[in-house]
């Protein structure tokens, strides 16, 4: 058993299919180097002292019964929670939190907060992890029942899961995950912030999900992956829309994947376009500022570009052209390896 360890998660971009994790649909994410490291020094007893450096935050509890709160401390909180009603027995120790993936970014810094807080606090107690989907569950938990987010598991499997130089197509109905090879060749993926943070928590990101079950209950479905284009035009407003965007957002990650598969990335850049214009249009998820950050991508020469996360802000994924000049401020993205332990000091 190591008396400090080092617990790595990243971030992630999800190329494509938005929203369709909680509707049992399919998407293709892809980790990213960005990410959240947890340095954690056994304590013993039970008290749990944990320091976010970013900001300048502090928190100390006990493991016995961990108390609710909000913000970062909740994620704290709700990992020792989880884990231990999950049988995992923890022991006392400091937390040292820092990150490099912007919050509010829609690159799921919080995925990425509660996938290394697991793992940091599973191998300072010496303990062997969940199984990485059990565990991409149990960090789903922190988020819907701690933090208040109704969120999906894409952000946590991408960082659980993620491999160099690939995306992943997850489905969310079976939950297998298969790598996709992603060759970027002269294209480039960028990244460009909006300038608008948002939270989960605290957007429409929770009424969007509420009103896709709103339509799987007049449609008689468990899940809009069951679901029908037809279904879908037939529903009230605006649930009409909101289904129209899973089914048409599920279709476009199998057509982004076949595109991948034969190299045609004007393909992958027309499906981005579409996808923006669905999520803006059909799921009413954008914002002035998105929009914008969108313009501005496809002026400097993207060949596609959408907004991405839960919305209401964030980041602008743009597929840019051989030769083009991102926008100032983007960031260049590429496919890095999933969440590990990945230092242990000596006992």
């Amino acid at each position: 058993m190591s008396a400090e360890i080092t617990a790595f998660a990243p971030g992630r971009v999800n190329l494509i299919g938005e929203h369709t994790d909680y509707n049992r649909g399919l998407a293709l994410p892809f980790a990213v180097r960005e990410g959240v490291t947890v340095r954690a020094q056994r304590l013993g007893g039970d008290r749990v002292e944990a320091i976010a450096r970013d900001l300048n935050g502090r928190d100390a509890f006990s493991l016995s019964e961990p108390p609710p709160t909000k913000g970062w401390r909740a994620f704290v909180r709700g990992a020792a929670g989880e884990l231990q009603r999950a049988g995992i027995p923890l022991i006392g120790a400091r937390l040292e939190i820092t990150g490099t993936v912007p919050r509010g970014s829609g690159l799921s810094s919080s995925a990425a907060l509660e996938v290394a807080l697991t793992l940091a606090l599973c191998a300072v107690a010496g303990q062997d992890a969940p199984p990485r989907i059990e565990l991409a569950q149990l960090c789903s938990r922190i988020e819907n029942d701690w933090v208040g987010a109704q969120t999906g598991l894409l952000d946590q499997l991408a960082s659980l899961f993620g491999r160099e130089h690939c995306a992943l197509r997850i489905d969310f109905d079976t939950l297998s995950v298969d790598p996709v090879a992603l060759h970027l060749g002269e294209f480039a993926l960028v990244t460009l912030d909006s300038g608008e943070s948002h939270t989960h928590a605290g957007s429409g990101y929770n009424e969007r999900r509420a009103e896709c079950a709103a339509a799987c209950e007049h449609l008689g479905i468990a899940s809009l992956r069951e679901a029908t284009l037809e279904q879908a035009q037939g529903l009230p407003e605006p649930l009409n829309r909101r289904a129209r965007h899973i089914v048409t957002d599920n279709q476009r990650v199998r057509d982004t994947v076949a595109a991948l598969q034969r190299g045609d990335l004007e393909t992958v850049g027309r499906l981005l376009d579409e996808a923006h214009a669905s999520l803006r249009d059909d799921f009413e998820i954008s914002t002035p500022a998105v929009e914008d950050a969108v313009k501005r991508c496809k002026q400097a020469g993207a060949l596609g570009a959408r907004i991405m996360g839960g919305g209401f802000g964030g980041n602008v994924l743009a597929l840019m052209s051989p030769g083009a000049t991102a926008p100032t401020g983007a960031l260049a993205v590429a496919p890095g390896p999933g969440a590990s332990v990945v230092d242990k000091g000596a006992d």
